[in-house]
Parts: structure tokens; C-alpha cells; sequence
């Protein structure tokens, strides 16, 4: 195992040390999240032309269609998908065949050549993972919707890649803020590219409740119909949700519902008076307090609304897990938090899942098969090391390293900073697998990245607190930790920006990542006095920064240029 091991970090190494002596190797020095194992193979290249196919396993032609659906815009070739039972000596195969055992389920083996390109797993989530790399080892204009010139060229390699945790996550909060159909569409995609492969939506919040429930409808209608600042709010249709399942399943990603109990109930609670013990329904609350609504636990009738809403939204989920909050349930005595538990993780189990839940509800029960998720800003929590000795297996959130809403530095215009100011170094620089005293690497089910939406209100805020900092959390969950290293790692994040501008995502440009602004001669010096963090700026005053100009669009000082994308204070006017 040792010499495996040894093998697979300096076949990493050698490959991010890929000299550029030839612009085709490039693309192997840019992928994240890392591979276990990448050989470069030297002035082998194999070109895509209009005559390329897909050829895939029979199982597994929903890859090859994807995959089609990514190249054909930006190419203009055709790329016919059709089955195959061998290996075909062109073209791009997808086969269920001949991977090495190595990778398991989720992994998969890449093989470019000259003729072909060869893709093989053990399933097709695996194939799915593959097709992403190749993704990352085309230029970044075959992200582009329109058609663009070639060449499409992919460098010669031999890729063995399997993820270190199977469970790799990602949460939106569509109950602070309201996320239309298409945005968390557009999340999900986004998503995929880095291997993700969960997707929990957080459904339910003391500001809103965002999916239709039949047997208890002004759940949606009342308690859906505003969110944090007093906005419209919204919900989501059954079909809609259904549509959000299948689209991610589409995409090899399993959706995790979220309705948070016992607390953070206040949508619930104002929608129905009889919920609550006084009979009283409260008002609608739009503000971002926490920790002041509950469940009336010794009401009968609570546990039938909880039943009614688990089974309604369990039969439209065909993941294996129901997530049941849990969190900040402060206004809920320990007691009637442990009645509560009883009463609910059975209910969970009646409809087929298995519970997950925020860390703190695991004090209450010794089914190993729930899984507490672990969101604290500390190194030590006995509930949780009580929970992983008896054997449950943790998702690691710690709030101070993976939540994507904190802000970056004290000038973000969006996110909270309750946890911490968490910029990319911070969000990548922890070990899942050591980071909790007591949790060691064999009890960790996986790692997940949420995004709270306080601040949140549009789909590009989404990928302002998400990018770069998704790829960082991506990456500690998919690659070896004998792979990790800031240095290395901040080079191949910041050679995805010129993908992730083709793809119109509002990344946060990082003065940390040195980024990649798509080839041509580096910025010259600038003639424009440096930008000044505690300088008052108005309109027309250009300054530089980062090797670029900008021009202050309306008064401001303390806002960064470049990483104020939310209010557009400063112009970007190119590299000097």
C-alpha cells in the first residue's frame, strides 16, 4: 500500500510539474479537482474534428449524450452518441469495462491517444466523473454556448482517478432567499463540473417555506410568500421540485431535502395556528434571527404535520436521505428536543430514508445509520466524537472552513462574517479527516460546502460566494491529502478562470489565486497611483491594482476592486 501510495504522489507531482515547453500539456497542470494519478504522455496530442464520435456502453448513453450536449455548441460538430460492445479505434468510447479495481465506484480511467480517446469506469457516475476531467483538458471556449474556432485538442495522458470520500456536497439555502427553477438549474451544473455528486436543498426556515405540501397548503401559500428584507418569496411546485430531482440526476447528483425542526419553524408556525402550543400563529418574519421559533412537542398534532410533510416530500425524493435540521433549536427545552427525536427519527425511517441531520441531533439517539452533519467553528465537539466511537460516519461542514456564505474579507458586500472571514486559502487549507479531535478519516462519510442565503438574493450572488471557494472544497473532498498543497493548488484554480468566464459565471478574483486571464503577453506596469483601502474614491478616479485599471464608478473606500461584483462600484478597465 505504501509503495501505491508513494507511486500515486509522484505521478501527481510529475504531472503538476509538466514543463510548457508545449502548450498542449497545459491542461494536465489546470484540473481540480486533482487526480490520484495523472502520467502525461510526451507530444502525444489527439485532435476533435467534425468526423468525431461518441461510442458508448449501452448502460451508459445518458454520459455520452451529456457529454455531446457540452461539445456540440462551442465546436459546431455533430458528435453522434451511439452504443458500443468493444473498443473502438476512434472517436471517444464511454465503456463499463476494463477499469482498474482501483477505482471503484465512482472512479474512472482516462486514456488519450493519438486516435482515441478512452474512457473507463465501473458505472456510470463514474464515467460521468471522467467526462468532467476531459471537460477541464479542452480549452475553456468549449464551455461557450456559441460556436467558437479550433483547435480541439486534448493532451496525451493515462488518468486513474477515484474520490477519497464518496460524499462530496453542496447546500443552497432557497428559504432565506427565494431560487427560482432555473438558478438552482444553473447551480447544479455548476456543480457537476467539480464532481460534486449531493445536492442539499435547504426547503424550510423561520423566513420561508418554499415547497408545496398537499396536506397542509398554506405551508407554500402563507409561509412561502415572503423572504429575508420583505421580497415576494416563492415556492416551489411539486412538479418544479421533481424537476429540480430529475435535472440533478441528470447530472449524477442525489438532492437531499432539508425541513429544518424542531426550530427555525416560523414559516410553519405562522401558516398555522394549531401548531403552535398557545394556539397563536405568529407574524411572518422577514428579519435573520434565529433560535426563538419550536414545534409545539407535546401536541399530537405536531408529529402528524411532520409525518404528513416527510412522506409528501420523501415520495418525490428517490435519494437514500431525509435531512431534519436540527440546528439552533434554542427555544425547545432538552427534554422535549429528546421527545421530539423519538418521535421523528422513526418517522424518517418508516418512509424509506435515512436520517441526516445538523450535529446536534445526534445526542438523542444511537442509530449508528443517521448521520450528523458537523457545521461547529471548533476542533472538539463531544456529541459528535460520542457519535463517530459508536460508529456513525460524519459530513464535515465546519462552518469557519466550508461555509461558501461567509465573506472572503471585512469589504465583501454579501455573506455573514458570524464564523469568520473565510477566504480561499482558509476554505482549502483543513483535513477532513483529521480536523475534528476524536473523527478520525475512517469515520468521515464525507465533506459539504452549504450556502446560506441571508445575503443571497440573485443567482449571481450564488456564484459570487460559491467561485472560487466551491473548488477548494471540491477538491478536499474528491483528491489524496498526500496531493494537498496551497502553492500548487492555487495556480490550477486560477487556471480555471478563463472557463469560468466563458461559462458567464461572477467569480470572486481572489488576490490570493493568480489568475489566468486566457493567454497573451502579462500586464506592463501601471502608470495609475495603487488603489488604498482606507482612500476616499469618487467617480472618474482611476487607480491600479493587481495589475489592472479600474475607474470608481460613485464614492467609495474600503471596497476592493475586483471583488465588488454585487454593486459594481469600480470599472474594470483592463490589464495595463
Amino acid at each position: 500500500m505504501r509503495t501505491r501510495v508513494l507511486a500515486a504522489v509522484i505521478a501527481v507531482t510529475a504531472a503538476l510539474s509538466v514543463s510548457a515547453q508545449s502548450q498542449a500539456a497545459e491542461p494536465l497542470q489546470s484540473l481540480v479537482p486533482v487526480p490520484v494519478s495523472v502520467q502525461a504522455r510526451s507530444g502525444v496530442t489527439h485532435t476533435l474534428t467534425t468526423a468525431t464520435k461518441i461510442y458508448t456502453a449501452p448502460a451508459a448513453r445518458d454520459v455520452g449524450t451529456f457529454l455531446a450536449g457540452v461539445l456540440r455548441p462551442s465546436t459546431g460538430y455533430a458528435f453522434p452518441v451511439s452504443d458500443t460492445s468493444g473498443t473502438p479505434s476512434d472517436g471517444i468510447s464511454l465503456l463499463l469495462s476494463g477499469a482498474p479495481g482501483s477505482v471503484g465506484q465512482q472512479g474512472y480511467q482516462l486514456d488519450v491517444a493519438a486516435n482515441s480517446i478512452v474512457l473507463r469506469a465501473n458505472t456510470s457516475e463514474g464515467l460521468f466523473a471522467g467526462v468532467q476531467t476531459l471537460r477541464q483538458l479542452l480549452p475553456a471556449k468549449v464551455e461557450s454556448t456559441t460556436a467558437q474556432a479550433g483547435p480541439w485538442t486534448v493532451p496525451g495522458a493515462l488518468v486513474v482517478d477515484h474520490p477519497r470520500f464518496a460524499h462530496r456536497g453542496a447546500m443552497l439555502d432557497v428559504a432565506r432567499h427565494f431560487h427560482p427553477v432555473q438558478t438552482v438549474k444553473r447551480y447544479i451544473d455548476q456543480l457537476a463540473l467539480y464532481k460534486i455528486n449531493y445536492f442539499h436543498l435547504h426547503l424550510s426556515d423561520d423566513q420561508g417555506w418554499r415547497i408545496v405540501i398537499d396536506s397542509w397548503p398554506r405551508l407554500a401559500t402563507y409561509g412561502g410568500s415572503t423572504q429575508v428584507g420583505g421580497g415576494p418569496g416563492g415556492y416551489y411546485t411539486k412538479a418544479q421540485y421533481s424537476e429540480i430531482v430529475q435535472y440533478a440526476a441528470s447530472r449524477k447528483i442525489t438532492v437531499i431535502p432539508e425541513i429544518d425542526l424542531p426550530g427555525h419553524t416560523n414559516a410553519a408556525l405562522a401558516s398555522y395556528a394549531e401548531l403552535n402550543c398557545n394556539g397563536q400563529a405568529p407574524a411572518l418574519r422577514t428579519d435573520i434571527e434565529v433560535g426563538y421559533s419550536s414545534l409545539c412537542v407535546g401536541k399530537e398534532l405536531t408529529y402528524q404535520f411532520v409525518d404528513d410533510v416527510i412522506r409528501e416530500i420523501a415520495a418525490l425524493t428517490p435519494g437514500p436521505y431525509f435531512h431534519i435540521g436540527g440546528d439552533e433549536a434554542h427555544s425547545t427545552p432538552d427534554a422535549d428536543y429528546q421527545t421530539f427525536m423519538d418521535r421523528t427519527l422513526p418517522i424518517v425511517k418508516k418512509y424509506g430514508k435515512t436520517a441526516l441531520g445538523w450535529h446536534e441531533f445526534v445526542k438523542t439517539t444511537t442509530d449508528t445509520a443517521t448521520i450528523p452533519q458537523y457545521w461547529g467553528t471548533s476542533t472538539s465537539n463531544a456529541v459528535v466524537q460520542a457519535a463517530a466511537a459508536r460508529g456513525n460516519k460524519v459530513i464535515m461542514s465546519p462552518a469557519n472552513k466550508a461555509y461558501l456564505d461567509m465573506k472572503y474579507n471585512s469589504s465583501t458586500p454579501l455573506g455573514l462574517s458570524w464564523a469568520g472571514l473565510i477566504e480561499v486559502q482558509t476554505a482549502y487549507d483543513w483535513n477532513p479527516g483529521t480536523h475534528l479531535s476524536g473523527v478520525p478519516e475512517s469515520a468521515v462519510h464525507g465533506v459539504e460546502a452549504p450556502l446560506w442565503s441571508e445575503t443571497i438574493v440573485t443567482g449571481q450572488d450564488i456564484e459570487f460566494m460559491a467561485f472560487p471557494r466551491l473548488g477548494a472544497i471540491a477538491e478536499l473532498a474528491w483528491s489524496p491529502w498526500s496531493t494537498h498543497n496551497w502553492d500548487q493548488f492555487k495556480v490550477r484554480l486560477g487556471n480555471q478562470g478563463p472557463r469560468w468566464t466563458t461559462m458567464g459565471i461572477n467569480f470572486y478574483k481572489s488576490t490570493q489565486v493568480p489568475w489566468d486571464t486566457g493567454g497573451g503577453p502579462g500586464p506592463g506596469p501601471c502608470t495609475q497611483p495603487a488603489w488604498e483601502r482606507d482612500k476616499v474614491y469618487t467617480g472618474g478616479n482611476v487607480v491600479s491594482h493587481n495589475g489592472k485599471k479600474w475607474t470608481a464608478g460613485w464614492w467609495t473606500r474600503g471596497e476592493e476592486p475586483g471583488t465588488t461584483g454585487q454593486w459594481g462600484v469600480w470599472r474594470d478597465g483592463g490589464v495595463c
